[in-house]
């Protein structure tokens, strides 16, 4: 199987681990010369409390991919994207996070999904739900889990 899309979930706690979804993106799509689909996710509340901070003239008015190409952790991966010459789209959507990945890895036909997460207890996973656990479970495409510290 050629790798064509790889799906790069990007949620609100994936700030701290930019640069190392970053570098296993390119370590993945530029041999293989894969595009690259920068998939913000946003709650309701997530997004309605970015559309306010990012200086939108009228913010009820922004929508999903409006927020997700102002956003930092977005913007942040893309420019590092564009250094190493990978060809990169940016989707979002406003919904549950694990629901709304798995929608666009399949609506984007990914290869590949890579999620970022952190090291949980089982109880933890159990009493707090893991979007990366859903994602792993219900995607489309084989998904590489990028824990962080």
């Amino acid at each position: 199987m050629a790798l064509e899309t790889i799906l790069l979930a990007l949620g609100p706690n994936d700030r701290d681990r930019v640069e190392q979804l970053a570098n296993i993106v390119v370590d993945i799509a530029g041999p293989t010369g894969a595009d690259v689909v920068l998939a913000h996710v946003f709650t309701d509340e997530e997004f309605r409390e970015a559309a306010s901070r990012l200086d939108f003239d009228e913010p009820e008015d922004a929508t999903a991919i409006d927020v997700a190409n102002r956003h930092a952790t977005v913007r942040d991966i893309a420019g590092r994207l564009d250094d190493e010459k990978v060809d990169y789209a940016i989707a979002s959507e406003v919904g549950d996070h694990g629901d709304a990945i798995v929608d666009l890895a399949t609506s984007e036909d990914a290869d590949l999904v890579v999620v970022g997460g952190r090291k949980r207890s089982p109880t933890g996973k159990a009493v707090f739900g893991s979007t990366a656990q859903q994602v792993m479970l219900e995607a489309p495409a084989p998904v590489t889990f990028v824990r962080g510290d």
